[in-house]
């Protein structure tokens, strides 16, 4: 009880400074502790819109005895800010790191809601030039989707630690392992082990329930899921979709991305044209994923373009 107290006084003081700054202060973000010191918040599985504010991303936070990780910040400065209230309804440490997968909005749009507390941003070797090259078009491509009240405060913030390979970060007793892939989902994929409790967040180099996004090398990815499955964790974090045990969460995933590869390599051999090949690609798979619709032919167009010449 005492031990409660203390942690709450210590959060109301950092609120109050905050408050006499001016800063907004949202309602804590809804997330569950998956094991000690792991939390995370589950996604709508939705296209990002302005009624879901595009919190349609797994986000989530470590917190070891000296500082805090957050892995992904959602899809809009106000969800940054309710994850940055939900951090603080768990403690006062301070946040260190923010960590992103990836370049997709969903994933980062929040970002700007942390400026303040001038973490150490860290991602991909290749995720700078991946803003840079998409970050304003993203913006302006969400504008009209969300409306200007929840994109306006959406900056592109570069990180400033690179992992080339893999990168060990402690926070306090508790390493997390980073590991920067190859092209798959994207060309800067990242994901994030917390060691001390076999949570392994996989950003989008997983989904589970929400059909796979492709947006790099379907290659790549079916290679990557392979190397991914090697990795000593209990559970999962995947990017889209509910946690589940490790590695059984990747079957449902490698068996769409082997059946896309397989139906586009026929198509080609048949010599059937890039729309045939595409309306015809994995539907097979339809029944078993959300938002099939809205992804299965950009996914088949990628991996047409990708396995034409090869």
């Amino acid at each position: 009880m005492l031990r409660r107290i203390v942690r709450s006084v210590a959060i109301l003081l950092i609120a109050i400074p905050l408050l006499a700054r001016g800063d907004l202060i949202e309602q804590p973000l809804a997330v569950r502790e998956l094991a000690p010191g792991v939390f995370v918040h589950i996604g709508l599985m939705e296209l990002m819109s302005s009624a879901n504010e595009g919190a349609i991303a797994n986000i989530g936070f470590i917190v070891g005895s000296d500082a805090v990780a957050v892995i992904d910040c959602g899809g809009s400065p106000r969800e940054g800010r309710q994850l940055l209230a939900a951090i603080r309804q768990q403690t006062p440490r301070p946040i260190r790191y923010v960590i992103n997968t990836h370049d997709h909005p969903d994933h980062v749009f929040g970002n700007a809601a942390f400026l303040k507390d001038k973490p150490i941003f860290v991602g991909h070797k290749n995720l700078a030039r991946a803003l840079a090259t998409r970050g304003q078009f993203y913006i302006d491509t969400f504008r009209p989707i969300m409306g200007d009240t929840l994109i306006s405060g959406v900056t592109v913030v570069p990180p400033t630690q690179v992992v080339e390979r893999e990168l060990q970060l402690d926070l306090g007793g508790r390493p997390i392992v980073l590991r920067a892939w190859r092209a798959a989902h994207t060309d800067n994929d990242l994901t994030v082990l917390d060691v001390t409790t076999g949570t392994l967040f996989a950003g989008d180099l997983v989904f589970r329930e929400h059909v796979p996004v492709l947006d790099g090398s379907l290659r790549g990815w079916l290679i990557v899921t392979d190397e991914l499955s090697k990795i000593p964790a209990k559970r999962v974090v995947p990017g889209h979709g509910e946690v589940a045990d490790w590695p059984g969460a990747l079957v449902d995933q490698q068996r769409y991305l082997g059946s896309l590869r397989d139906d586009i390599r026929a198509s080609i051999a048949r010599g059937a044209s890039l729309r045939v090949a595409t309306e015809s690609a994995a539907t097979s798979e339809r029944q078993h994923w959300a938002l099939f619709d809205a992804y299965n032919v950009r996914n088949a167009t990628a991996a047409f373009s990708e396995l034409e010449w090869e």
